[in-house]
């Protein structure tokens, strides 16, 4: 499937930088994101942006996001990286 316009700033703002972020980012976005529906790439657009700080205090289940779909994603991040 070949990206739109939208979908590669997204895949681009994915790059965090910030290894604990991209150890549960990076296999999505080059695994799933592309076919993932509507409603789950808005919740990864919206994730995105998320300060990195906030980020890893969500995924340590530290504190939670504010949008349910949000939550559920990173508890599908953190599920497939765990399976594989």
């Amino acid at each position: 499937m070949t990206p739109t316009d939208a979908q590669r700033r997204i895949i681009y703002q994915a790059r965090r930088g910030l290894k604990e972020l991209d150890f549960y980012i990076d296999p999505y976005v080059k695994s799933h994101y592309l076919n993932a529906d509507a409603d789950e790439q808005k919740a990864f657009e919206t994730l995105l942006g998320y300060e990195d700080p906030d980020l890893l205090l969500f995924f340590l289940e530290q504190e939670r996001p504010a949008e349910e779909a949000v939550w559920a994603l990173i508890q599908k991040l953190k599920a497939l990286k765990y399976a594989s």
